[in-house]
């Protein structure tokens, strides 16, 4: 029973750092994206999890800010009549951090699920 419990508890991690390897992707994809003064800066997306019975779940987003960074380029076709564009307001060092450590939690949920079915396949040996 601990056994497949621990399996369970990890999955559950492993679905949660997957979403946010997904939202940290998306961010960083999008870090040069442009967009008119007139509209929202692409939205930095931040994962929230929450505690479940037996692991952790999903909660749901929060979106960082649609006003951004306000920036200068004239010669970009997306400009207003001041040059200006909107770029959003996210920092890539902060983005690439966040990325190595869902990637460290990711492989240590995959690593419980890797001893825990490894001592299951022992106690069926033993059971022989």
């Amino acid at each position: 029973m601990a056994l497949f419990g621990a399996i369970s508890t990890a999955g559950s991690g492993l679905g949660v750092y997957r979403t946010w390897l997904d939202a940290i992707s998306d961010n960083i994809a999008n870090i040069n994206t442009i967009k008119p003064t007139s509209g929202p800066a692409y939205q930095e997306r931040e994962i929230v999890a929450q505690e479940v019975p037996g692991g952790v779940a999903v909660a749901g987003a929060v979106f960082g800010d649609a006003q951004g960074r306000i920036v200068s380029e004239p010669g970009n076709p997306l400009a207003d009549a001041q040059g200006l564009v909107r770029a959003p307001d996210m920092d890539l060092g902060d983005q690439m951090t966040q990325l190595m450590v869902a990637e460290r939690a990711y492989q240590a949920n995959l690593a419980v699920i890797d001893r825990a079915r490894d001592a299951y396949l022992q106690a069926i040996q033993i059971g022989k």
